[in-house]
């Protein structure tokens, strides 16, 4: 039994709060437990102009991810510009969030995704990819309802989480008090068919074996599953 009473391959309560804020395409605020994370999808005509210039047709899906000061135990600094920790897990947001979506049947438009954390308490980088999913959906599905995209746009779901080794075994959707005690830390990216989006995969304390890695992603895979089920549910709504 772990800290907060999970079983191992348990998931921490997750919540999705569709429409959370009024004025974005598409919002959702996700809960992971007590980390929290706003996510806003906005739509904008045109693409960026490195796209323009090298002639490449379709669209952009691209992120944003930011802690707010007191998101933690103590006061952060805002951020003016992106620090090394922020800028590699915005890029990883867009990454993933692109492998969502046809971005020839996106058009010439760009999607921005705002993934804002509230409250942290581990895996906020993956929390943010699940419910950014969410957030893009809400906002592509109104120009789908419109006849303005084709339901095609989509590609398929996606969605993320955190597995890891804490005191030699496996453990899904690490919170911080296991997450900065973790042997092994994976943060792993799927899509509805199953298949591997991103993982990264860290040695925190120790190497770790095929055999350890083989069921770190076993977890992976039920828990996105999970998360996938509950995104199908909100979108359904």
């Amino acid at each position: 039994m772990r800290i907060d009473g999970r079983k191992a391959d348990e998931l921490r309560k997750v919540e999705m709060t569709p429409g959370y804020i009024s004025f974005p395409e598409g919002s959702v605020l996700v809960h992971f437990g007590n980390t929290r994370v706003l996510c806003n999808a906005t739509l904008e005509d045109g693409v960026p102009r490195w796209m323009g210039a090298q002639g490449i047709p379709g669209g952009w899906v691209t992120a944003e991810y930011s802690m707010l000061p007191r998101s933690t135990h103590q006061r952060t600094p805002r951020e003016s510009i992106a620090g090394g920790r922020s800028a590699e897990i915005r890029r990883l947001i867009g990454r993933s969030l692109r492998a969502a979506v046809d971005l020839q049947e996106l058009g010439s438009r760009t999607c921005i995704l705002d993934c804002d954390v509230l409250q942290a308490d581990g895996g906020t980088r993956t929390a943010a990819i699940t419910g950014a999913y969410v957030a893009l959906a809400i906002a592509l599905n109104k120009l789908v309802r419109e006849g303005i995209l084709k339901q095609n746009v989509f590609k398929s779901p996606v969605a993320a989480i955190s597995v890891g080794v804490v005191n030699g075994m496996a453990l899904l959707d690490l919170n911080y008090a296991e997450d900065s005690h973790a042997e092994v830390d994976l943060n792993v990216v799927m899509n509805g068919q199953g298949e591997f989006i991103e993982v990264q995969a860290t040695g925190e304390a120790a190497t770790f074996s095929r055999t350890t890695l083989d069921e770190l992603l076993d977890l992976a895979y039920k828990g996105i599953g999970e998360l996938l089920s509950i995104q199908k549910e909100i979108l359904a709504r």
